[in-house]
This record gives C-alpha cells, structure tokens and sequence, in this order.
C-alpha cells in the first residue's frame, strides 16, 4: 500500500446501498460516470479500490467495489475519500482557461503592484462559485472569489496569479485601503 505523492480528491463514498456491498459515491468528475475511467483509486491511507460495476442513482453513483461484497463491508467505507494521482489526469483535455483545482494550490498571489497576499491554499465550491484560499505568512486565511473579475492571470509555469485586491475584496474600492478601516488606516467609527 503505497501513499499516493500528489493525490487529487476525485469521490467520497457515501452509505450503503443495498445488501452486496454496493456504495453511494459522490463524484468529483464532469461526467460522474466517467469515474471508472481514472484507473484504481485509492484512499489516504493508501488501500487500493477496483470498480467492478457503476451506475448512475440521483446526485451520486452507485458503485461496487472489488472485495467488497456485503452491506457490513460497504458501511465501513462511508465518508471514505478517494482519489488519484495527478499524472493520471489527461491535461490534452482542458481549455486554455481550465485548471484542476490540485495544480492552482500552491501558487503565490500578486496583484499589479507587486504586493503579495499568500500562497493558494485550497479551492473551494460552497454552491455561489468558486473561491480561493489565501494564506500569507502570519496572516488568517481569507477567501476571493475565483472570478475573471478577481482574478486576472494564472501562470502555472511561473507559480503565479494576478488578482485585482478590489474585486477580490481584500482592498476598500474607495481609498485602496483593507476593508474594515477608516481614513488614515484607523478603525471607522461606530455611529451608532
């Protein structure tokens, strides 16, 4: 059982269906059924998962595993994560705009003047649109939107993105200061 090096989160299964070992499993793919194209998954601890049939149920798809062949065995992998190496991703596939979420993480973000906010954290999708966690050195993680608006270039090779701090909402349109400051950095009065 070896660790995965750059594992990408690809499904977590979900509860048992059935009596043979079936699992409800929430997919991370465009096509859900297209899962069972990525190879062997695997899970953190590095077990190795075979799909020997799939199909498509409401919101999910139902699975059945090699090896897991009762209703016990199904509910313990309930709330598993699985996933697949990076590499086993097809990268002739994407669009000039496109990016999996796993090659965005890490990147250091600049706005045109040169300021640093941080390093991308994670992605994440609350169900309004994509956003981006930031992480500086010292600094309480915040999220920005992942919009053409916020953010203006991506560079892969370079480890790089562009942002525009306004449209990110890290910076008051007004005066160009951080939200949540008044005139000359000071905290706005409450007049309340």
């Amino acid at each position: 059982m070896t660790k995965l090096e750059n594992p990408v989160l690809m499904a977590v299964v979900g509860a048992a269906q059935g009596l043979r070992g079936e699992v409800r499993v929430k997919t991370f793919t465009a096509d859900p059924m297209a899962l069972g194209e990525y190879g062997h998954l695997r899970s953190a601890d590095g077990r190795v998962f075979e799909i020997l049939d799939m199909r498509e149920a409401k919101n999910v798809v139902v699975v059945r595993f090699r090896g897991i062949n009762d209703r016990n065995a199904a509910e313990a992998l309930n709330g598993l994560e699985l996933f697949v190496e990076r590499d086993a991703l097809p990268d002739e596939d994407l669009e000039e705009d496109e990016f999996y979420y796993a090659d965005l993480e890490g990147l250091e973000v600049y706005d045109a003047e040169g300021q640093h906010y941080g390093a991308v954290t994670g992605v994440y999708d609350f169900g309004a649109g994509d956003l981006l966690e930031l992480k500086g050195p010292g600094k309480r993680p915040v999220l920005i939107p992942f919009s053409e608006a916020a953010v203006l270039e991506i560079d892969l090779e370079g480890g790089r993105i562009l942002i525009d701090p306004t449209a990110a909402g890290l910076k008051d349109e007004d005066e160009g200061k951080p939200y949540g400051t008044g005139a000359k950095g000071k905290p706005p009065r409450d007049n309340s």
